[in-house]
Order: C-alpha cells, then structure tokens, then sequence
C-alpha cells in the first residue's frame, strides 16, 4: 500500500474541523495633515500610533496562540523512520528429541517506516484552553481599548498645548505692536525735550523683554510639534498644520460635575475582571487534572527485514493497528494540590487588587473633579480680569496721551493686561486638561474597537 494512500485511509472517519481566520488589518492612513482639526488628528493616531499598532499587532499574536492551544483537538499525525543494523544477532538455544541447536533469530538489516495520527478525546489541558480562549480574546481587546483611551487623551493635550502656544503668541505680538508704538511715542516726546529719556529707555526694555518672550515661544512651538507628531505616529519631514481657532478651545469645556462613578466603565477595572475570570478558570483546570485523559491512534508501518542491505527494501511486511488510550493520573506526589491551593490564592490576591483599584478609580475621579472645578472658577476668574485689565489699560493710556499719568502707570496697567490674557489661556488649557482627565476616571472616553 502507498503511503499517500494510507494517509488518506487514516483520515477518513477523523473528525474534521473547519476553522474561520478573521483577520483584522489596520489600513495606514498617509494622508497629509493639512489645517487639520483635532479630531482628525486623533484619528489619524488611532490608526497610525506606533503603540496603537503594536496593542492591534499583540492581538494577533493573541490570536495565534489561542489557535496554537486548540489545535490540540485536530487530528495529530507523524510520521516515523528507523534504520538497525545488528552487529550481533541474537542466538538461543533450542531442545529437540534431546538435541540441543542454536538458532540465529532476526537479521542483519532492519528499518521500519510507520504513520500514526491520534486523536484527544478527552484532555484537561484542551478543556481549558477552549474555555478559556474568549476571555483571552476579550483581554486582549481591552488591551488595545486602553491603549487607544491614552492616546486620545495624549493627543488632545498636545493638541490644546499647541492652541494654547499659538494664542500666547497672538498675545505677544500684540503686545510687541503696543509697545512698539510706545517706544515710538516715547522716542518723539525725548526729542521734543518734553520728557526725560528714562520713558524711552523703560519703553526700550519692555520691548526687549517681549521680542525675547516671542522667541522663547516661538522656539518651544517647534518642540511641541514634533512632540505631537511622535504621539500620532507622523514622518518628521512630511508637511504638517492644525486647525487653530481660539473658540475650539471654549467648546465643550463645560461638564457635568453630577455624574456618579461606575467602576465598570474603567476599562482597567474590567481588565482586571478579566484577569479574575482567567485566573478561575486556571483553578478549575488544575481540579480537572485528577480526570483521566482520553484518545485514539490508528497507525500503519512497514517493516523490512533482510541480511543484504541492498535487498533491505525489495520486500516489505506492513502491520497495522488502531485502539483507544486512556490514562488516569493516579499519585503525583501532592503537587495538583499545591497547585490547586496555588492558584486559589492567586485568586484572592487578584481579588485584593480590584479592591485597590476601586479605592484608586476613586480617588483618581474625586481629584480630577476637584481639580476641574477649581480650573473652571480660575477660568471664569481670568476671563473677567482680561476684561478690567483692558479697561484700565485703554484708561491709563488716555490718561497718559493727555499727561494725566506717568509712563509708569501705562507699563503697569499693559503688563497687568498682558498677564491677565496669559493667565487666561493657562487657565483655559488646565480646563481643558482636567476634563480630559475627569471624563478619563469616569470612563466616558470610548473608541470604536
């Protein structure tokens, strides 16, 4: 019989599995970036993120080791080839009518080829890994959710980073162009001997000091560029804007502060309900390892058996067999005990951490809701202080054009104007931050999986 043959002779009556690869793949989005919003830009880092594509790429790899694990159940067939050559053969002695003879048994050159596929039946260690594969699954998607969860909140940050350098910048080169025309104004009155030139000398400084503000800014911009670019996974040379407006940044700042905490709707909570549901399993499998374990064979062979080597493979004597194999693990010292006893502390200590991370989700949320609370009043407090340091500089500065005040009193009221609009937009990017971070503990951040 030819051994393809026999191959298919096995295999007829086999169970037979028939599996369905779903494979996700991730398309890389290599659009340009150009006056992109902010939620463009968050998807562009959903797609893109190295660390995206790594929590997408361990799911796969997830994925493979489940199949790898439940591949236990198909049919296993091997193949074997062997090849003795008895130096001494076996002699003994044989008794006949009183006669004693010695016979030579077996010869000279032997080889077998043999195929043989089993079959589980019934296996502990495959019990468990069926059971057990959705909650892998399952963890290995709340993997990737968290990861995505964090880059949203890192993108927005950097994204509100940079509005917020861009609206210092607006304020600075407003502030350069006042000054300016102080030091103008300044200059003018010292000619006409109207006033000393400690005016224009102080108007000189505070120009000074705000052209060094603007490069400082200006140079800081550049680094928190590229810092947004590294989080999205963009290419460091390739063209790249955003959509600056100032009124994207008072959108949507206001919050309710009355939502209740659910500890399920953090996905590290249910990472770790997971764990527990994984590690309970892992218990029971060590109970079921006092069950016997179960399964088939069938195989075939071929011997060859001559004293000629070059004739070994004229002849063959094939032997077949097929039977059921059952196996009780009887004594094993007390080691599935000690495993049992193991994995049922393991149990109690996961346990122990979703008590902690339950006291940690809820600090986290009382911090964040305080610190937002605070941002908001500090916000509205900066938001009306703009508005009084702009009239007391329009003041001022008609006061002074008339000669009612000193060019001390208007460096004084436009550094306090100054300070206001920057304090404003610090506020505002801390509002923004804390949002983020409550709308984080709360667990209200969702990405499409």
């Amino acid at each position: 019989m030819k051994p393809y043959k026999l191959i298919l002779m096995l295999l007829i009556g086999l169970p037979l599995a028939l599996t369905q690869a779903v494979s996700g793949q991730t398309v890389s989005n290599d659009k340009t970036l150009n006056n992109a919003t902010l939620q463009e830009v968050i998807d562009y880092a959903l797609n893109n993120r190295p660390g995206v594509k790594q929590s997408l790429i361990d799911e796969e790899i997830g994925e493979r080791d489940i199949k790898s694990a439940l591949s236990g159940w198909f049919p296993q067939v091997n193949g074997n080839a062997a090849y003795n050559h008895n130096l001494k053969q076996q002699v003994n002695a044989l008794t006949t009518n009183g006669e004693t003879s010695f016979i030579t048994f077996g010869t000279k050159h032997t080889s077998a080829v043999t195929l043989q596929a089993d079959q589980q039946f019934l296996n502990a260690g495959l019990i468990q890994a069926s059971k057990a594969a959705k909650f892998y699954r399952q963890q290995y998607k709340q993997s990737t959710e968290n990861t995505k969860i964090t880059t949203v909140v890192d993108v927005s940050k950097a994204y509100y980073d940079i509005l917020t350098s861009r609206e210092q910048l607006n304020i600075i080169s407003e502030n350069i162009a006042r000054l300016e025309k102080q030091l103008k104004d300044a200059s003018a009155q010292y000619e006409a001997g109207l006033v000393d030139k400690t005016d224009f000398q102080r108007a000189q400084i505070s120009l000074s000091n705000a052209r060094a503000d603007k490069k400082r800014t200006d140079e800081l911009l550049k680094y928190k560029y590229a810092y947004i670019k590294e989080l999205i996974g963009y290419g460091v040379e390739r063209d790249f804007s955003l959509n600056l407006s100032s009124s994207n940044m008072e959108q949507g700042i206001v919050l309710d502060t009355t939502q209740q905490q659910v500890y399920q709707n953090r996905i590290e909570y249910r990472l770790l309900e997971t764990q527990r549901k994984l590690q309970h399993l892992n218990t029971s499998f060590n109970k079921w390892s006092y069950l016997p374990s179960v399964s088939g064979f069938a195989n075939y062979g071929w011997n060859y058996q001559n004293n000629d080597f070059g004739n070994l493979y004229n002849q063959s004597f094939p032997s077949s067999v097929i039977g059921l194999k059952l196996s009780i693990p009887i004594f094993q010292g007390t080691k599935r005990t000690q495993e049992i006893r193991k994995s049922e502390l393991q149990e109690r200590r996961i346990d122990l951490d979703i008590v902690n991370a339950r006291n940690q989700i809820n600090t986290q949320y009382e911090q964040s809701m305080a610190t937002y609370k605070a941002n908001l009043n500090d916000w509205k407090t900066a938001r009306s202080n703009v508005e009084i340091s702009r009239q007391v500089y329009n003041t001022i500065k008609l006061q002074y054009d008339e000669g009612i005040k000193t060019y001390l009193d208007l460096m004084t009221s436009e550094t306090d104007l100054r300070t206001a609009q920057l304090n404003y937009l610090n506020s505002l990017y801390s509002l923004l931050s804390s949002k983020l971070d409550v709308q984080q503990a709360l667990g209200t951040i969702t990405v499409n999986q």
